[in-house]
């Protein structure tokens, strides 16, 4: 009997004592929240490369417009060509999808620039010293030479100065004090068309559509999708 009475005060003065290690709550204390601060997970070198690898690629491919990257198919290409497993796209698909994805995104950046050319050219065509060929090229003739007409294969000297619809200059041999000489068809489809045209001597005042010219994408100062006009002096043929 006294050891069941014992046992029974024991547990009463355990209880209360675990009860008094309780701390009740009070609406003035705040649990303490300790930071979570971030774990290096760069734990060598072969790490860091190879997060810089990442940083690399991704970087590349914003510099050229693309902002919008699957990282899960970009992580499998890796895992693919790292173990050797079957790939989804050879050297070649991977190319052209890259390309084609790249061409995509600047026409759609480019779409003001193309609809004010075109604004432009659609106007301009119908002034009647303007000539508009097969190809959408428009010129009017300043001064009509009498000289000799290049043919593929001559190169030419010319002077030029080049802007943009907006009125912008972007380039001028004649501010450099001197023409410049190049093969006919090492510069814009637009040039080779009209120096085709054009009798040694002419003074022209060309207007290049942006197929013609550089195209969608942007060419050092010249944005993408820019319809040119240029005036164009021939000075003389080089015959090849």
């Amino acid at each position: 009997m006294k050891k069941i009475i014992f046992s029974i005060i024991c547990s009463l003065v355990f209880s209360a004592l675990c009860f008094s290690q309780v701390k009740k709550p009070t609406t003035t204390s705040k649990p303490s929240i300790k930071p979570i601060l971030p774990v290096n997970i760069l734990k060598s070198a072969k790490d860091s490369a190879s997060y810089a690898m990442g940083v690399f690629i991704v970087s590349v491919y914003n510099q050229q417009g693309i902002t919008d990257i699957n990282s899960t198919l970009v992580a499998k290409a890796i895992n693919d060509i790292q173990t050797k497993k079957p790939r989804l796209l050879d050297d070649t698909q991977a190319n052209t999808a890259v390309m084609n994805y790249l061409s995509a995104i600047q026409i759609e950046k480019s779409k003001p620039t193309i609809a004010a050319g075109e604004k432009f050219l659609s106007e301009n065509k119908k002034r009647a010293e303007v000539h508009t060929t097969s190809t959408g090229l428009q010129y009017e003739i300043i001064t009509q030479g009498t000289g000799p007409t290049p043919v593929i294969g001559d190169s030419v000297v010319c002077n030029y100065k080049g802007n943009l619809v907006n009125g912008e200059e972007f380039d001028n041999s004649y501010s450099r004090g001197e023409p410049v000489t190049f093969s006919i068809t090492r510069v814009i489809a637009g040039w080779t068309e009209a120096l085709l045209m054009m009798p040694t001597g002419s003074k022209w005042k060309v207007y290049v559509p942006y197929k013609l010219g550089y195209g969608a994408s942007d060419y050092y100062t010249i944005p993408g999708g820019s319809m040119l006009i240029f005036e164009m002096e021939l000075l003389g043929v080089k015959e090849k």
